[in-house]
């Protein structure tokens, strides 16, 4: 379809199907499809023009599309986003949250957008503490929306085409009626184009867009639909908001360059776990050695501490990110992996000082009754100029906001309650979220993206994706589908869970002696059938020849494709 073609199916403002489609049972591996132009849509695919990778099979096919009709990776990838808050609902939701990292190739620069919603002005401390915590669901759990900004925001600094162009392979999906709220999220997602389409020029017409549905008749929907319903969101939380695009925290391992958004994510503890690890020589140990497992999980026990401890929105808190990830620090904590024994203790350091360890008496960690995430998604994209972009959108499709069809998230339980703890809830302040995309560099140039999800789990495994591949010499394919493991041993970050200390899920398909040998090792060890918490994807690019290599799980129902 040309991008004439696509401009003018989104501006032709068609009535849904009355009758509702039958949901589709979903597989338990990802079928195979074809794109309009007779790619095959899979789990894993190769190709030096483009390549997707993602959750849904018709979000990816919607990324080929816009590839295929001249955009660029970035065009591409908020085309996959919008059709994910689709596909992948409730797992992710366009009231939601997306960080993004974004190779430009024409700058050769990588930027995070930082697209997580703030706390609304009502959403205070003490509000919460009357009320026994902060909810888990429901309208009070929503931080302001940011997915929606935060597309617009990639499409204005790195894209070339309209939102009009990008978010056609969407509204295809929704016009098939297959719930009531696909109707209404098709009439605000033509609104916003119609907005758009007032402005002759393109970036004037992304901020028009953003207008209406942050500072016009969405924003004011939103608020009369909240003080309706006893939510806390109000119109000045929308037109207030902003999506920060800021520079990525970066850290070198075994000459590569890792490049994570910053400590309002988790991210920065696989940079600090990949430095713990450049101490010892994996390759030699493989993949399935339980040596080279318990280093790996005792390396992500420190790290995860530490993130538990430090890490919030810098905006409101000065998060010691410079020491945590320096070398003296990181050679201190590195003394407390013993590589006979593992650690049943959650031991942060104390970066003020450069201590390996944070006296117990200065903890602000508490913990409550929380549980596991349900949420995120996947989107991975590269184009043929060397654009990359790696994207983890999440939002648990909470509550519906009225007839807009934007349902919302319930993020602010990612936040607690805790005095004097870095993360704890503010009017305005973003939650520290666990979605963490990753980007690597060999020689200025991107040749590695990761994409997970699974909550705190998500840096457990793309810890195992970047040594599977730069440790292990293994494909993106094998990667995605080798057995995995994650420690239970960190705090968790929905409604601040316990940490179950020393215990290790490791997947049925590694042998038993491998889980004997941990046990040895003193781990707890709990056997789990894949995917283990996780759902990865990854994309490989050989800068010489201009391969790419994508690949997602096809047990999570990942699907992937190139040209």
């Amino acid at each position: 379809m040309t991008r004439l073609a696509l401009l003018a199916a989104v501006l032709s403002i068609a009535t849904p199907p009355s009758l509702a489609v039958a949901q589709e049972e979903r597989p338990e591996r990802a079928r195979p499809s074809t794109t309009p132009e007779g790619i095959e849509t899979g789990w894993h695919g190769e190709g030096t023009r483009g390549a997707v990778v993602a959750g849904g099979g018709e979000a990816v096919e919607a990324g080929m599309e816009i590839l295929q009709a001249g955009g660029n990776a970035i065009d591409a990838a908020v085309a996959v986003l919008l059709a994910l808050g689709v596909t992948d609902a409730p797992s992710y939701c366009l009231g939601g949250e997306v960080p993004i990292l974004v190779y430009d190739a024409d700058r050769k620069v990588v930027e995070a957008i930082v697209g997580q919603g703030a706390a609304p002005r009502l959403a205070t401390r003490e509000y919460f503490e009357e009320k026994g915590g902060i909810p888990r669901e429901g309208i009070e759990a929503a931080a302001v929306p940011a997915a929606i900004d935060a597309c617009l925001t990639a499409l204005g600094r790195s894209g070339t085409m309209r939102f009009a162009e990008v978010v056609a392979p969407t509204l295809r999906i929704l016009d098939r009626g297959q719930y009531p709220w696909h109707t209404d999220l098709a009439r605000t997602l033509r609104r916003l184009a119609e907005a758009e389409a007032s402005a002759n020029d393109r970036l004037r017409g992304l901020r028009l867009a953003a207008d209406y549905f942050y500072r016009g008749p969405i924003a004011h929907r939103i608020d009369s639909w909240s003080r309706a319903n006893g939510g806390l969101l109000r119109a000045v939380d929308l037109a207030t908001h902003v999506t920060r695009v800021e520079e990525p925290v970066s850290a070198d391992y075994r000459g590569y360059r890792v490049l994570k958004p910053g400590p309002v994510t988790q991210g920065p503890a696989l940079l600090q776990a990949l430095r713990l690890l450049d101490g010892y020589d994996l390759a030699p140990l493989g993949p399935e050695d339980p040596k080279a497992i318990h280093v790996q999980v005792e390396a992500l026990k420190l790290a995860l501490a530490d993130r538990d401890e430090y890490y919030a929105d810098p905006l409101f808190e000065q998060v010691p990110l410079e020491t945590l990830l320096s070398e003296s620090y990181t050679d201190a904590r590195r003394t407390l992996i013993d590589p006979e024994r593992a650690s049943i203790e959650r031991r942060p350091g104390d970066p003020s000082s450069g201590s390996a360890l944070l006296d117990p008496d200065r903890s602000a960690v508490r913990v409550a009754e929380g549980g596991p995430s349900i949420d995120t998604t996947t989107c991975l994209v590269a184009d043929a100029e060397g654009n990359v972009v790696a994207a983890t959108p999440s939002g648990w499709s909470g509550v519906l906001a009225g007839d807009t069809g934007i349902w919302l998230g319930s993020r602010l339980q990612s936040f607690n309650t805790w005095e004097g703890h870095p993360n704890a809830i503010e009017p305005g302040k973003r939650p520290r979220i666990t979605l963490t995309p990753t980007i690597v560099m060999k020689d200025e140039r991107p040749v590695i993206a990761v994409s997970v999800a699974g909550g705190d789990a998500q840096d457990q495994s793309t810890l195992q994706m970047l040594t599977s591949l730069i440790d292990f010499g293994r494909s993106p394919a094998e990667a995605v589908t080798a057995p995995r493991f994650n420690s239970e041993h960190y705090v968790g970050s929905f409604g601040q869970r316990p940490p179950q200390l020393g215990e290790l899920r490791l997947s049925t398909e590694y042998p038993d002696e491998v889980a004997s040998a941990l046990e040895t090792l003193g781990h707890s060890v709990v056997r789990v059938r894949q995917p283990v918490s996780s759902n990865p994807t990854v994309l490989r690019i050989d800068p010489a020849s201009g391969r790419i290599e994508a690949a997602g799980d096809p047990v999570s129902r990942r699907h992937a494709a190139a040209y």
